[in-house]
Protein backbone atom coordinates (compact mmCIF):
# COMPACT_ATOMS: atom_id res chain seq x y z
CA UNK A 1 0.00 0.00 0.00
CA UNK A 2 1.49 3.36 -0.48
CA UNK A 3 1.93 6.20 1.53
CA UNK A 4 -0.06 9.47 1.67
CA UNK A 5 1.86 12.54 1.61
CA UNK A 6 0.89 13.31 5.64
CA UNK A 7 2.36 10.01 6.50
CA UNK A 8 5.23 10.46 4.00
CA UNK A 9 6.21 13.35 5.40
CA UNK A 10 6.00 11.88 8.54
CA UNK A 11 8.22 9.08 7.39
CA UNK A 12 11.11 12.22 6.67
CA UNK A 13 13.79 12.87 9.75
CA UNK A 14 16.59 14.30 8.14
CA UNK A 15 18.11 17.19 9.07
CA UNK A 16 17.75 20.83 7.70
CA UNK A 17 16.22 20.89 4.16
CA UNK A 18 17.19 17.04 3.06
CA UNK A 19 14.34 14.60 3.30
CA UNK A 20 16.59 11.93 4.70
CA UNK A 21 19.47 11.18 7.14
CA UNK A 22 21.17 9.43 4.21
CA UNK A 23 20.80 12.25 1.71
CA UNK A 24 22.52 14.59 4.19
CA UNK A 25 25.37 12.01 4.46
CA UNK A 26 25.82 11.14 1.25
CA UNK A 27 25.64 15.53 0.24
CA UNK A 28 28.50 15.50 2.99
CA UNK A 29 30.34 13.20 1.58
CA UNK A 30 30.63 14.84 -1.85
CA UNK A 31 30.87 18.44 -0.30
CA UNK A 32 34.09 16.61 1.22
CA UNK A 33 35.73 15.37 -1.42
CA UNK A 34 34.70 18.20 -4.22
CA UNK A 35 36.25 20.59 -1.09
CA UNK A 36 39.54 18.45 -1.26
CA UNK A 37 39.57 18.62 -4.92
CA UNK A 38 39.46 22.27 -5.48
CA UNK A 39 41.75 23.09 -2.86
CA UNK A 40 44.38 20.41 -4.62
CA UNK A 41 43.58 22.06 -7.85
CA UNK A 42 43.79 25.61 -6.02
CA UNK A 43 47.53 25.17 -5.37
CA UNK A 44 48.66 25.56 -9.17
CA UNK A 45 45.79 28.48 -9.32
CA UNK A 46 47.43 30.48 -6.82
CA UNK A 47 50.64 29.79 -8.36
CA UNK A 48 49.81 30.87 -11.60
CA UNK A 49 48.02 33.76 -10.42
CA UNK A 50 50.77 35.08 -8.10
CA UNK A 51 49.16 34.16 -4.73
CA UNK A 52 50.23 32.78 -1.47
CA UNK A 53 49.01 28.85 -2.18
CA UNK A 54 47.45 28.60 1.29
CA UNK A 55 45.14 31.11 0.00
CA UNK A 56 44.45 29.51 -3.14
CA UNK A 57 44.14 26.30 -1.24
CA UNK A 58 41.56 27.46 1.22
CA UNK A 59 39.56 29.16 -1.92
CA UNK A 60 39.71 25.95 -3.23
CA UNK A 61 38.13 24.39 0.28
CA UNK A 62 35.33 27.14 0.54
CA UNK A 63 34.16 26.79 -3.50
CA UNK A 64 34.57 22.77 -3.05
CA UNK A 65 32.26 23.00 -0.29
CA UNK A 66 28.88 24.38 -1.88
CA UNK A 67 28.53 21.20 -3.24
CA UNK A 68 26.99 20.20 -0.01
CA UNK A 69 23.63 22.70 -0.85
CA UNK A 70 23.13 21.53 -4.21
CA UNK A 71 19.84 20.12 -3.36
CA UNK A 72 18.57 23.05 -1.73
CA UNK A 73 20.33 25.46 -4.12
CA UNK A 74 21.75 23.73 -7.40
CA UNK A 75 21.51 27.00 -9.41
CA UNK A 76 24.20 28.39 -7.15
CA UNK A 77 25.83 25.41 -7.42
CA UNK A 78 26.37 25.29 -11.00
CA UNK A 79 26.78 29.47 -11.39
CA UNK A 80 29.85 28.47 -8.41
CA UNK A 81 31.47 25.97 -10.93
CA UNK A 82 30.67 28.04 -13.90
CA UNK A 83 32.64 30.99 -12.30
CA UNK A 84 35.56 28.49 -11.16
CA UNK A 85 36.09 26.96 -14.30
CA UNK A 86 38.72 29.46 -15.78
CA UNK A 87 40.59 28.33 -12.63
CA UNK A 88 40.36 24.79 -13.85
CA UNK A 89 39.09 23.86 -10.45
CA UNK A 90 35.53 22.16 -9.35
CA UNK A 91 35.13 19.14 -12.01
CA UNK A 92 33.01 17.05 -9.38
CA UNK A 93 31.30 20.09 -8.58
CA UNK A 94 30.13 21.15 -11.88
CA UNK A 95 29.27 17.30 -12.85
CA UNK A 96 27.23 16.69 -9.70
CA UNK A 97 25.70 20.13 -9.66
CA UNK A 98 24.80 20.19 -13.22
CA UNK A 99 22.98 16.47 -13.22
CA UNK A 100 21.10 17.84 -9.45
CA UNK A 101 20.16 20.88 -11.62
CA UNK A 102 18.87 18.65 -14.51
CA UNK A 103 17.00 16.65 -12.33
CA UNK A 104 14.89 19.08 -10.43
CA UNK A 105 11.85 21.01 -10.89
CA UNK A 106 12.59 23.55 -11.96
CA UNK A 107 12.01 25.48 -15.04
CA UNK A 108 13.48 23.63 -18.59
CA UNK A 109 14.57 26.95 -20.25
CA UNK A 110 16.62 27.68 -16.74
CA UNK A 111 18.25 24.33 -16.78
CA UNK A 112 18.64 24.80 -20.36
CA UNK A 113 20.72 28.46 -19.81
CA UNK A 114 22.71 27.53 -17.04
CA UNK A 115 23.84 24.36 -19.27
CA UNK A 116 24.80 26.23 -22.01
CA UNK A 117 26.65 29.08 -20.01
CA UNK A 118 28.56 25.98 -18.39
CA UNK A 119 28.98 24.10 -21.76
CA UNK A 120 30.59 27.42 -23.48
CA UNK A 121 32.31 27.59 -20.22
CA UNK A 122 34.06 24.73 -20.47
CA UNK A 123 34.42 25.16 -24.00
CA UNK A 124 36.35 28.50 -23.84
CA UNK A 125 38.86 27.37 -21.13
CA UNK A 126 39.28 24.34 -22.70
CA UNK A 127 40.47 25.90 -25.88
CA UNK A 128 42.38 28.66 -24.32
CA UNK A 129 44.20 26.19 -22.25
CA UNK A 130 45.16 23.50 -25.11
CA UNK A 131 46.39 26.91 -27.37
CA UNK A 132 48.60 27.48 -24.42
CA UNK A 133 49.84 24.21 -24.40
CA UNK A 134 50.67 24.20 -27.79
CA UNK A 135 52.06 27.71 -27.70
CA UNK A 136 54.40 26.65 -24.81
CA UNK A 137 55.57 23.38 -27.10
CA UNK A 138 53.60 21.00 -24.24
CA UNK A 139 51.74 19.53 -27.18
CA UNK A 140 53.26 18.93 -30.88
CA UNK A 141 49.91 17.85 -32.29
CA UNK A 142 48.50 20.14 -35.17
CA UNK A 143 45.89 23.14 -34.49
CA UNK A 144 43.39 21.09 -35.69
CA UNK A 145 43.22 19.45 -32.14
CA UNK A 146 42.52 22.46 -30.57
CA UNK A 147 38.60 22.77 -31.47
CA UNK A 148 38.42 18.83 -31.22
CA UNK A 149 39.95 18.72 -27.64
CA UNK A 150 37.65 21.74 -26.40
CA UNK A 151 34.40 20.13 -28.00
CA UNK A 152 35.08 16.85 -27.02
CA UNK A 153 35.90 17.54 -23.44
CA UNK A 154 33.23 20.59 -22.89
CA UNK A 155 30.31 18.08 -24.20
CA UNK A 156 31.58 15.42 -22.23
CA UNK A 157 31.72 16.85 -18.83
CA UNK A 158 28.16 18.66 -19.83
CA UNK A 159 26.09 16.46 -21.85
CA UNK A 160 25.86 13.24 -20.08
CA UNK A 161 25.07 14.55 -16.42
CA UNK A 162 22.78 16.98 -18.19
CA UNK A 163 20.65 13.84 -20.41
CA UNK A 164 21.01 11.49 -16.88
CA UNK A 165 19.38 14.37 -14.63
CA UNK A 166 16.69 14.87 -16.98
CA UNK A 167 16.18 11.07 -16.94
CA UNK A 168 15.82 10.68 -13.37
CA UNK A 169 14.49 14.12 -12.89
CA UNK A 170 11.50 12.45 -15.83
CA UNK A 171 11.51 9.17 -13.52
CA UNK A 172 11.17 10.24 -10.42
CA UNK A 173 7.78 12.71 -11.21
CA UNK A 174 6.55 9.62 -13.28
CA UNK A 175 6.76 8.08 -10.22
CA UNK A 176 5.16 10.66 -7.68
CA UNK A 177 2.69 10.77 -10.31
CA UNK A 178 1.82 7.07 -10.25
CA UNK A 179 2.26 7.36 -6.31
CA UNK A 180 -0.63 10.51 -6.32
CA UNK A 181 -2.84 8.61 -8.47
CA UNK A 182 -2.26 4.63 -6.33
CA UNK A 183 -3.12 7.39 -3.66
CA UNK A 184 -6.20 8.61 -5.11
CA UNK A 185 -7.61 5.48 -6.56
CA UNK A 186 -6.89 3.91 -2.59
CA UNK A 187 -9.11 6.90 -1.19
CA UNK A 188 -11.98 6.42 -4.15
CA UNK A 189 -12.19 3.02 -3.39
CA UNK A 190 -12.38 3.56 0.38
CA UNK A 191 -14.94 5.76 -0.07
CA UNK A 192 -16.52 3.58 -2.74
CA UNK A 193 -16.41 0.29 -0.39
CA UNK A 194 -18.06 2.93 2.53
CA UNK A 195 -20.71 4.05 0.38
CA UNK A 196 -21.41 -0.01 -0.55
CA UNK A 197 -21.56 -0.62 3.12
CA UNK A 198 -24.09 2.17 3.53
CA UNK A 199 -26.21 0.97 1.00
CA UNK A 200 -26.06 -2.76 1.52
CA UNK A 201 -27.42 -1.28 5.48
CA UNK A 202 -29.88 0.80 3.78
CA UNK A 203 -31.22 -2.13 1.79
CA UNK A 204 -30.95 -4.63 4.63
CA UNK A 205 -32.93 -1.87 6.47
CA UNK A 206 -35.56 -1.44 3.48
CA UNK A 207 -35.94 -4.86 3.17
CA UNK A 208 -36.82 -5.61 6.82
CA UNK A 209 -39.22 -3.26 6.84
CA UNK A 210 -40.52 -4.43 3.56
CA UNK A 211 -40.77 -8.22 5.02
CA UNK A 212 -42.39 -6.72 8.32
CA UNK A 213 -44.98 -4.82 6.46
CA UNK A 214 -46.15 -7.60 4.15
CA UNK A 215 -46.19 -10.24 7.42
CA UNK A 216 -48.31 -7.62 8.76
CA UNK A 217 -50.74 -7.17 5.89
CA UNK A 218 -51.51 -11.17 5.64
CA UNK A 219 -51.56 -11.73 9.23
CA UNK A 220 -53.86 -8.98 10.41
CA UNK A 221 -56.41 -9.12 8.07
CA UNK A 222 -57.11 -12.99 7.79
CA UNK A 223 -56.49 -13.42 11.93
CA UNK A 224 -58.67 -9.62 12.07
CA UNK A 225 -61.47 -11.49 10.08
CA UNK A 226 -61.04 -14.53 11.86
CA UNK A 227 -61.38 -12.92 15.53
CA UNK A 228 -64.58 -11.36 13.95
CA UNK A 229 -65.71 -14.50 13.18
CA UNK A 230 -64.93 -16.37 16.45
CA UNK A 231 -66.61 -13.89 18.83
CA UNK A 232 -69.68 -14.35 16.24
CA UNK A 233 -69.34 -17.71 16.57
CA UNK A 234 -69.47 -17.59 20.29
CA UNK A 235 -72.43 -15.63 19.97
CA UNK A 236 -74.99 -17.55 18.34
CA UNK A 237 -73.55 -20.71 19.09
CA UNK A 238 -76.75 -21.77 21.16
CA UNK A 239 -78.88 -19.44 19.33
CA UNK A 240 -78.34 -20.99 15.76
CA UNK A 241 -76.60 -24.29 15.70
CA UNK A 242 -76.34 -23.49 11.19
CA UNK A 243 -75.10 -19.62 11.73
CA UNK A 244 -72.24 -21.27 14.39
CA UNK A 245 -71.17 -24.40 11.71
CA UNK A 246 -71.10 -21.50 8.93
CA UNK A 247 -68.50 -19.04 11.33
CA UNK A 248 -66.58 -22.05 12.07
CA UNK A 249 -66.18 -23.12 8.60
CA UNK A 250 -65.33 -19.30 7.48
CA UNK A 251 -62.38 -19.24 10.47
CA UNK A 252 -61.19 -22.49 9.34
CA UNK A 253 -61.14 -20.88 5.94
CA UNK A 254 -59.61 -17.50 7.04
CA UNK A 255 -56.86 -19.83 8.77
CA UNK A 256 -56.20 -21.70 6.07
CA UNK A 257 -55.84 -18.72 3.48
CA UNK A 258 -53.15 -17.26 6.28
CA UNK A 259 -51.08 -20.20 6.62
CA UNK A 260 -50.84 -20.39 2.77
CA UNK A 261 -49.50 -17.12 2.17
CA UNK A 262 -47.38 -17.08 5.44
CA UNK A 263 -45.81 -20.18 3.87
CA UNK A 264 -45.45 -18.36 0.13
CA UNK A 265 -43.59 -15.68 2.19
CA UNK A 266 -41.42 -18.11 4.17
CA UNK A 267 -40.94 -20.04 0.97
CA UNK A 268 -39.63 -16.66 -0.66
CA UNK A 269 -37.20 -15.80 1.85
CA UNK A 270 -35.83 -19.30 2.61
CA UNK A 271 -35.20 -19.69 -1.25
CA UNK A 272 -32.82 -16.29 -1.05
CA UNK A 273 -34.82 -14.23 -3.02
CA UNK A 274 -35.42 -11.91 -0.48
CA UNK A 275 -31.34 -11.77 -0.17
CA UNK A 276 -31.17 -10.84 -3.93
CA UNK A 277 -33.82 -8.19 -3.59
CA UNK A 278 -31.68 -6.44 -1.03
CA UNK A 279 -28.17 -7.42 -3.21
CA UNK A 280 -30.19 -5.15 -5.80
CA UNK A 281 -31.70 -2.84 -4.42
CA UNK A 282 -27.98 -1.94 -2.38
CA UNK A 283 -26.61 -0.39 -5.65
CA UNK A 284 -30.35 1.36 -6.79
CA UNK A 285 -30.89 4.58 -5.62
CA UNK A 286 -34.24 5.13 -4.62
CA UNK A 287 -37.07 3.41 -2.20
CA UNK A 288 -38.75 1.77 -5.35
CA UNK A 289 -35.77 -0.43 -5.97
CA UNK A 290 -37.25 -2.77 -2.98
CA UNK A 291 -40.60 -2.86 -4.27
CA UNK A 292 -40.88 -6.20 -6.32
CA UNK A 293 -43.51 -8.73 -7.53
CA UNK A 294 -43.55 -11.72 -5.54
CA UNK A 295 -44.70 -13.79 -8.27
CA UNK A 296 -47.89 -15.09 -6.55
CA UNK A 297 -49.37 -12.33 -4.72
CA UNK A 298 -52.88 -10.78 -4.61
CA UNK A 299 -54.06 -8.80 -7.43
CA UNK A 300 -56.95 -6.60 -8.31
CA UNK A 301 -58.82 -9.79 -9.48
CA UNK A 302 -59.38 -11.03 -6.31
CA UNK A 303 -61.05 -7.87 -4.66
CA UNK A 304 -64.44 -8.91 -5.30
CA UNK A 305 -63.48 -11.85 -2.97
CA UNK A 306 -61.88 -10.25 -0.15
CA UNK A 307 -64.92 -7.60 0.13
CA UNK A 308 -67.01 -10.73 0.26
CA UNK A 309 -65.22 -12.04 3.03
CA UNK A 310 -65.54 -8.87 5.00
CA UNK A 311 -69.54 -8.98 4.07
CA UNK A 312 -69.60 -12.48 5.50
CA UNK A 313 -68.11 -11.05 8.76
CA UNK A 314 -70.81 -8.95 9.19
CA UNK A 315 -69.73 -6.01 7.45
CA UNK A 316 -72.41 -3.96 5.75
CA UNK A 317 -69.65 -3.01 2.38
CA UNK A 318 -70.22 -1.64 -1.18
CA UNK A 319 -67.79 -2.52 -4.08
CA UNK A 320 -68.16 0.18 -6.66
CA UNK A 321 -66.04 -0.14 -9.69
CA UNK A 322 -65.67 2.73 -12.53
CA UNK A 323 -63.45 2.58 -15.76
CA UNK A 324 -62.82 0.37 -17.91
CA UNK A 325 -61.17 -2.86 -15.80
CA UNK A 326 -57.71 -3.99 -17.45
CA UNK A 327 -53.91 -5.46 -16.34
CA UNK A 328 -51.69 -3.55 -14.24
CA UNK A 329 -48.34 -4.37 -13.24
CA UNK A 330 -48.09 -6.52 -10.84
CA UNK A 331 -46.74 -4.63 -8.22
CA UNK A 332 -49.43 -1.78 -8.79
CA UNK A 333 -51.90 -4.31 -8.30
CA UNK A 334 -50.42 -5.90 -5.48
CA UNK A 335 -49.98 -2.39 -3.36
CA UNK A 336 -53.60 -1.08 -4.72
CA UNK A 337 -54.99 -5.25 -3.25
CA UNK A 338 -52.85 -4.22 0.11
CA UNK A 339 -54.52 -0.58 0.45
CA UNK A 340 -58.22 -1.64 0.42
CA UNK A 341 -57.48 -5.01 2.40
CA UNK A 342 -55.74 -3.38 5.19
CA UNK A 343 -58.40 0.01 5.23
CA UNK A 344 -60.74 -2.96 5.51
CA UNK A 345 -58.86 -4.13 8.27
CA UNK A 346 -58.85 -1.02 10.22
CA UNK A 347 -62.75 -1.09 10.08
CA UNK A 348 -62.67 -4.14 11.66
CA UNK A 349 -60.71 -3.10 14.36
CA UNK A 350 -61.69 0.49 15.21
CA UNK A 351 -65.46 0.66 13.66
CA UNK A 352 -67.45 -2.90 14.02
CA UNK A 353 -70.94 -2.34 12.64
CA UNK A 354 -69.91 1.07 10.06
CA UNK A 355 -71.15 1.03 6.96
CA UNK A 356 -68.46 0.57 4.26
CA UNK A 357 -68.23 2.15 0.60
CA UNK A 358 -64.90 0.68 -1.66
CA UNK A 359 -64.38 2.46 -4.65
CA UNK A 360 -61.98 1.71 -7.07
CA UNK A 361 -61.33 3.69 -10.60
CA UNK A 362 -59.26 3.41 -13.26
CA UNK A 363 -58.50 5.89 -14.99
CA UNK A 364 -55.71 7.29 -17.89
CA UNK A 365 -52.37 6.59 -16.10
CA UNK A 366 -53.45 5.93 -13.33
CA UNK A 367 -55.76 3.74 -10.96
CA UNK A 368 -57.55 5.24 -8.06
CA UNK A 369 -59.01 3.66 -4.58
CA UNK A 370 -61.03 4.84 -1.39
CA UNK A 371 -62.47 2.72 0.92
CA UNK A 372 -64.84 5.29 3.61
CA UNK A 373 -66.32 4.11 6.29
CA UNK A 374 -68.95 5.77 8.38
CA UNK A 375 -69.20 6.20 12.04
CA UNK A 376 -69.67 2.57 14.31
CA UNK A 377 -73.67 2.75 15.66
CA UNK A 378 -72.57 2.42 19.38
CA UNK A 379 -69.42 3.74 21.01
CA UNK A 380 -67.08 0.68 22.03
CA UNK A 381 -68.68 -1.73 19.61
CA UNK A 382 -64.61 -1.47 17.75
CA UNK A 383 -63.50 -3.58 20.54
CA UNK A 384 -66.21 -6.30 20.84
CA UNK A 385 -64.33 -8.82 19.09
CA UNK A 386 -61.08 -7.35 21.20
CA UNK A 387 -59.13 -6.66 18.31
CA UNK A 388 -55.75 -5.11 19.17
CA UNK A 389 -54.01 -2.35 16.81
CA UNK A 390 -50.27 -2.42 15.59
CA UNK A 391 -50.25 1.31 14.95
CA UNK A 392 -48.13 0.36 11.62
CA UNK A 393 -51.52 -0.17 9.10
CA UNK A 394 -51.39 3.80 7.67
CA UNK A 395 -47.62 3.81 7.39
CA UNK A 396 -47.45 0.75 5.58
CA UNK A 397 -50.10 1.37 3.46
CA UNK A 398 -48.29 4.97 2.59
CA UNK A 399 -45.18 3.50 2.26
CA UNK A 400 -46.09 1.04 -0.55
CA UNK A 401 -47.84 3.92 -2.44
CA UNK A 402 -45.46 6.75 -2.25
CA UNK A 403 -42.68 3.74 -2.94
CA UNK A 404 -44.52 3.38 -6.51
CA UNK A 405 -44.25 7.43 -6.90
CA UNK A 406 -48.04 7.39 -6.00
CA UNK A 407 -49.97 9.65 -3.51
CA UNK A 408 -51.50 8.31 -0.17
CA UNK A 409 -54.05 10.43 2.30
CA UNK A 410 -55.82 9.10 5.05
CA UNK A 411 -58.21 10.94 8.02
CA UNK A 412 -61.38 10.81 9.70
CA UNK A 413 -64.37 12.59 8.03
CA UNK A 414 -66.91 15.17 8.73
CA UNK A 415 -69.45 12.48 9.58
CA UNK A 416 -67.25 10.64 11.84
CA UNK A 417 -66.01 7.91 9.72
CA UNK A 418 -62.74 7.70 8.29
CA UNK A 419 -61.04 7.62 4.66
CA UNK A 420 -58.57 6.17 3.26
CA UNK A 421 -57.70 7.34 -0.62
CA UNK A 422 -54.38 6.23 -2.79
CA UNK A 423 -53.78 7.00 -6.49
CA UNK A 424 -51.28 5.20 -8.00
CA UNK A 425 -49.58 5.30 -11.49
CA UNK A 426 -50.34 2.91 -14.02
CA UNK A 427 -46.46 2.65 -15.39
Amino acid sequence: MTMTGAEDTAVRGGPLWWARRRSAVFDSGLGLVSAVECAVEGVPFARDAGIPVAVGAAFGLLAGSVLVVRRRWPIAVVLVAIAITPAQMGFLMGIVGLYTLAASELPRRVIASLAGMQLVGTLIVTFVRVRQSLDQGRLTIGDWFIPFAAITTSLGLTAPPLLLGLYVGARRRLMESLRERADSLERELQLLAERAEERAEWARNEERTRIAREMHDVVAHRVSLMVVHAAALQAVARKDPEKAVRNAALVGDMGRQALTELREMLGVLRSGVGVERAAAASVTVGVAAVVVEEGEGPCLAELEELVGQSAAAGMVVDLMVEGEVRAYAPEVEQTAYRVVQEALTNVHKHAGGAKTQVRLAHRVGEIAMQVENGAPPEVGSASSAGLPSGGNGLVGMKERVVALGGVFVSGPTEAGGFRVSAVIPAA
